[in-house]
């Protein structure tokens, strides 16, 4: 996958015990990896590009892929398109990091370690509590303050995935014009699932300027998400879990500390957004941060 992959295992165990978990866990993105790297010529991804095999000859999760790829493809109205290369084959690489972090996350669970973080560059897989009734809290990385924090994810069982241009610059192509998305700077997609979750944020940042409707069909299955415009702007869904940043209110460092002021933000109702509320809740320590 070409991308870097950290757990924070909570699960208090052995010493012998955690480091299985997170060897089968390492195991699953290692074949994740081979299977799908698009830079291994011996790769399921690389063979059917080339024709060498078919997609039936694949083993099961392979298929699996390349039917949730086009399976986001429909859901998204094209938006999220893994035919985007342009000579007719399927690229799924677009939501395999948020598939094999996923898979990390089971494989951490069977093994005994069911409370955990799995962070795959920036798209997050969150399960169980970091102690009794304290949830995980995931920062949103601020996309044009670099260091800031726009909002904080709090929750114990869930997938956070954000697509932007704050650490690859305007890598994700707008199918429709097969030039590169710009209109917004990041969006954030949270629910229950991360591959759909990194399909969707990609979906919604490729929309621009029109990715209402598609955030707002997804918000009515159950999505949360948040958009942060060119001018900084922020907008999120009435069900956001967690706290973000009103007008008025400091900039929260990602690490802590003083920040400046981020002017010309927005928020739909959601829970605790008055600005004392979001200051304070910003200001404690995040488990992880969402960036892409």
């Amino acid at each position: 996958m070409g991308t870097v992959v950290s757990i924070d295992v909570r699960t208090p165990l052995p010493p012998d015990q955690l480091d299985a978990a997170i060897g089968a866990a390492v195991t699953v993105l290692h074949r994740a990896d081979a299977d799908f790297s698009p830079f291994r010529s011996d790769s399921w991804v690389s063979q059917l590009r080339r024709g060498a095999c078919d997609l039936a000859d694949c083993p099961p999760h392979v298929q699996a892929i390349y039917r949730a790829a086009e399976t986001c493809r429909a859901r998204t109205g094209g938006l999220f398109d893994p035919g985007w290369r342009g000579d007719g084959t399927l690229d799924p690489t677009g939501l395999v990091k948020g598939w094999a972090a996923d898979a990390a996350s089971w494989a951490l669970t069977r093994a005994g370690a069911p409370v955990h973080c799995v962070n795959a560059a920036g798209d997050l897989r969150i399960r169980g509590q970091v102690a009794p009734g304290v949830p995980w809290r995931i920062g949103i990385a601020d996309p044009l303050h670099h260091g800031r924090l726009v909002a904080v994810v709090e929750g114990s069982d869930l997938a956070v995935a954000t697509s932007g241009t704050s650490e690859r610059g305007a890598h994700v192509v707008d199918p429709r014009t097969g030039t590169a998305a710009d209109d917004l700077a990041s969006v954030t997609v949270v629910g229950p699932d991360l591959t759909l979750a990194d399909a969707f944020a990609t979906a919604a940042f490729a929309a621009g300027r029109q990715a209402s409707a598609l955030l707002a069909d997804l918000g009515l299955a159950g999505w949360a998400w948040l958009t942060v415009d060119r001018a900084g702007a922020i907008d999120a869904s009435a069900g956001f879990p967690g706290v973000v940043i009103t007008p008025g209110a400091p900039s929260v460092p990602a690490a802590g500390g003083t920040a400046g002021t981020t002017a010309g933000t927005r928020t739909a109702a959601g829970p605790a957004t008055g600005t004392a509320a979001a200051s304070a809740a910003m200001r404690r320590r995040v488990t992880g941060v969402s960036e892409t």
